[in-house]
């Protein structure tokens, strides 16, 4: 009888202890984020000298003059909360990203600088052709980032134009007849605010964040006299700032052109927001922004701007999705031009699954066949096919039939990526649980002809002996 109440004490004090301890977690967390607002306020007021004294809620970096039928196209409503919650998204929000390259012949009236050169300079204009394009869901209710790349040679019709490529879309009618063509393209997504920058300012604000980390994937050499571009870089991971990185970004002269270059972008877009998207950022945000101004045109306001970064800074690095536009390159002779072209349904089922877009179709029903879907192996380790035919095996006993090898992955990994190529994470899931190791990953970096592209890395190695057991 003693032993049992001594025991139920001992039980009593433990609860107690950890009563206690959570009590402190939740103080320290309340007051965590008390820090946090208080520092919220002395980045208005920092903001407010960096940006030239404009006030909280206006766009002192929009430099496009909209009519107010051009501004309709965007959804005015409020995103972000009032008082202590100013830097809290209240509602999910898509945000139209357009990275600009603009020659001298993109413009009316070139600077003089321009002339006399002998080659055509980048300059600061927003009037060029939307070379990068992203639309970014920002979303609170299921706290994640979902991005979409759109390739610029996407084939798709352009109100008042006729079909074109999209990234004419903006020297055509700017950011508004670029956003409606996007909607349009996307099932009629919303399209809430734009941000435009140029060439030059993306190099700054890379520097400005300090550089980023990546692996080059392979040696890139390209010149190019009349545009002054010059492209050096070796394969390995380095540490790049501006002018580096954006060769890195803007090299397209592979097998795979633009669709390549996306695939660069992603990763090098993941590595920067694991690098340097943190709280500290927000109280760095007025100097960032204040040295690339000039090289940006958005209609977000810096409030909205403040709590975009920061619900970035807090999102789970697991729940930022990186998709691309369904689609294929166009046939040789099937068009003038080449083209990416489009895949509708895929289009819709990623809206409806990724943007919220309702469907007439019943996608939550519908079960991914194992056999039909396209799982290509990307070996990372250096060792020969024969290394990783067990995985192979393991594969087609859990009933994956369509498996190819694809060309190895050039970075080595320390942990094996099941990469969602198409944005299907509950496929990749599946089969991170049928082979028991690796990290699942919606993005766009894996075989393009595949659902699923799994990058072998090292620690496949290590399981290698279990799976050899297992076959025989």
């Amino acid at each position: 009888m003693t032993s049992q109440r001594t025991s139920a004490e001992d039980h009593k004090s433990a609860k107690a202890k950890a009563k206690a301890k959570h009590s402190r977690k939740s103080k320290s967390g309340r007051w965590l984020w008390f820090a946090v607002g208080m520092g919220g306020i002395a980045i208005v007021s920092g903001m407010a000298g960096a940006l030239l004294a404009v006030s909280w809620e206006s766009t002192p970096l929009q430099q496009a003059q909209l009519s107010a039928k051009e501004a309709a196209v965007f959804d005015s409503d409020r995103i972000s909360g009032n008082g202590f919650q100013f830097s809290q998204l209240t509602r999910p929000v898509n945000i139209l990203v357009m990275g600009m390259s603009v020659l001298p012949p993109d413009v009316q009236n070139p600077p003089n600088e321009t002339k006399e050169l002998r080659y055509l300079p980048q300059i600061n204009s927003f009037d060029g052709l939307a070379d990068v394009m992203l639309l970014i869901k920002f979303d609170p209710e299921t706290k994640k980032i979902v991005m979409l790349s759109i390739p610029r040679d996407t084939r798709t019709e352009i109100e008042g134009y006729g079909i074109k490529k999209i990234n004419a879309t903006n020297v055509d009618g700017g950011p508004a007849l670029t956003a409606k063509t996007v909607s349009n393209l996307l099932g009629g997504v919303g399209i809430d605010r734009y941000v435009r920058i140029n060439v030059l300012g993306v190099g700054k604000l890379i520097d400005a964040l300090g550089g980023v980390t990546v692996y080059v994937p392979k040696d890139m050499k390209y010149q190019d006299d009349s545009q002054h571009l010059y492209i050096n870089l070796k394969a390995g991971k380095q540490h790049l700032g501006g002018t580096q990185a954006l060769q890195l970004l803007r090299f397209r002269h592979d097998e795979l052109g633009d669709i390549g270059r996306i695939q660069r972008q992603q990763m090098v877009l993941r590595a920067l927001i694991e690098q340097s998207l943190t709280p500290s950022t927000l109280t760095r945000l007025p100097d960032i922004l204040n040295t690339v101004k000039e090289h940006i045109d958005t209609n977000l306001s810096v409030e909205e701007l403040v709590a975009l970064v920061g619900f970035g800074a807090r999102t789970n690095r697991s729940n930022m999705q990186m998709l691309m536009l369904p689609g294929r390159f166009s046939d040789k002779n099937e068009y003038e031009a080449s083209y990416w072209v489009p895949y509708k349904r895929a289009i819709n089922k990623l809206m409806v699954q990724n943007f919220g877009l309702e469907s007439a179709e019943s996608l939550d029903s519908e079960i991914i066949n194992p056999a039909s879907l396209r799982v290509a192996i990307q070996d990372s380790t250096g060792g020969d096919r024969s290394q990783i035919r067990p995985l192979i095996t393991a594969l087609e006993q859990a009933g994956y039939r369509n498996i190819f090898i694809s060309r190895p992955w050039g970075e080595p990994l320390e942990t094996t990526h099941i990469v969602a190529q198409q944005g299907d994470s509950e496929s990749a899931e599946s089969i991170r649980n049928t082979l028991g190791f690796g990290e699942v990953r919606v993005e766009s970096t894996g075989n393009i002809g595949s659902d699923i592209s799994i990058q072998v890395g090292k620690d496949w190695l290590l399981q290698k002996p279990v799976f050899e057991n297992l076959a025989r």
